[in-house]
């Protein structure tokens, strides 16, 4: 007769941390895509407030020295690369 092997009996705790390696094989989930977003749109933002209105060859436009350009806009651009890399990077925390 063949010699039977059983199978070792696993916990709920070592069942419930399979389970959860299934789930984060994937190196990104939803919610770094979601935040991903998120620091999309701020850098999108950043920069139309950069953009602002455009000089003509005639006249000058003082605007182009205002603080929603110079400081406000490249700010939130920055801030939104920042959050990218914090996006991305993220990783759900877990409840023992």
């Amino acid at each position: 007769m063949a010699k039977q092997i059983s199978k070792p009996d696993f916990n709920e705790k070592e069942n419930s941390d399979i389970e959860q390696e299934k789930y984060s094989e994937f190196p990104l989930v939803k919610i770094n895509f979601i935040l991903m977003g998120c620091s999309a749109l701020m850098i999108i933002l950043g920069f139309i407030l950069i953009a602002g209105g455009s000089t003509d060859d005639n006249t000058f436009n003082p605007d182009v020295f205002s603080v929603t350009r110079t400081v406000i806009g490249p700010t939130i651009a920055f801030l939104g690369f920042v959050a990218m890399g914090v996006a991305i990077m993220w990783r759900k925390h877990k409840k023992d």
